[in-house]
């Protein structure tokens, strides 16, 4: 199923959901993103092939009418029906079930079907807010580039942004076709295609410099059937461990004095080494303590540490 059939497929649901009354075909077709542009024809395919789907996956979708004035049918879903009992998960399965939520309650999937419910509202439908689903549109993402990154997949437009390599150094131009968006290890990365290199790229989102800019037009990219994000990511992962010094003046750092070996003194304090694959995870420890902790080397942690503390300087 496409990621654009999902996220219609979700929105229908809650919608119908949301009402005690029977909604009309044409109701869904004005309210839910995802029908928006289609012919007649075209939506009627749409609409019978996700009440088909709906059924297949064992949503309880109900046809009535809700007065005897009405003269088409209309579908709802009641929720005692759809409602599951209490579920009992392994510490994995919540895991990866809070990973897909939190995704889901990103800005613009949220949008969209809060949008839906107010244009049932507005046509005279009968809205149950209490009835809607336990998710809060927010973002537990950071990076200002989540967003837009999301969105291009969503379109299937290309981007380009400024992009800093993990070994450092200036920020390179790039061009991408993006694929997918994906939670990897605590962080958030794009996968696509780099149509300046000619190959398969994942990208930090963190590491993106200033805008993500929209090239191209929307639907102008075609995403493989075969693409596997996590095993894209995995392979291009950060190399081996490596070392870095940080001296910690006195009564500072205890979080890396615990797990790190004191293996000098130097006029600041302590000199701990540090074990790290990525030099952005260590800067957000040792920025987090401020004037108590400074990286002695190597370069690329320096200037990742430099990197976080001007950026939370520069913020309003």
């Amino acid at each position: 199923m496409s990621s654009r059939r999902a996220e219609r497929l979700v929105n229908l649901v809650i919608c119908l959901l949301s009402t005690r009354q029977f909604v009309t075909a044409t109701r869904i077709r004005r309210a839910v993103p995802g029908y928006e542009g289609a012919s007649d024809e075209a939506f009627k395919r749409m609409f019978e092939r996700d009440k088909a789907e709906l059924r297949e996956l064992g949503v309880p979708l109900e046809t009535g009418r809700t007065s005897v004035f009405d003269t088409e049918d209309g579908y709802r879903i009641t929720r005692n029906a759809y409602e599951l009992p209490d579920i009992e998960l392994a510490p994995d399965e919540a895991t990866a079930v809070g990973l897909a939520a939190r995704l889901w309650q990103s800005a613009g999937l949220a949008e969209a079907a809060h949008g839906a419910l107010v244009k049932l509202r507005a046509a005279g439908v009968d809205v149950d807010e209490s009835a809607r689903l336990d998710v809060e549109p927010r973002v537990e993402a950071t990076e200002p580039a989540f967003d837009p990154c999301l969105a291009a997949v969503r379109a299937r437009q290309a981007i380009a942004f400024d992009y800093r390599a993990p070994t450092g150094g200036p920020a390179t131009h790039r061009e991408v076709e993006p694929w997918g968006v994906i939670s990897w290890h605590g962080h958030w990365y794009l996968v696509g295609h780099d149509r300046l290199r000619g190959a398969e790229r994942c990208f930090r989102l963190s590491r993106i410099d200033g805008s993500v800019r929209a090239i191209g037009e929307p639907g102008g990219i075609e995403v493989p059937d075969d693409v596997d994000l996590g095993a894209a990511v995995a392979a291009q992962a950060p190399p081996g461990q490596q070392t870095a010094r940080v001296a910690l003046r006195r009564g500072a750092g205890a979080g890396l004095r615990r797990r790190w070996p004191v293996v000098g003194v130097d006029d600041l304090g302590d000199v701990v080494e540090v074990g790290y694959r990525d030099p952005d995870d260590l800067a957000r420890q040792v920025a987090g303590y401020g004037a108590g902790a400074v990286v002695l080397d190597p370069p690329e942690v320096q200037d990742a540490v430099i990197r976080r503390l001007r950026s939370v300087a520069a913020r309003p």
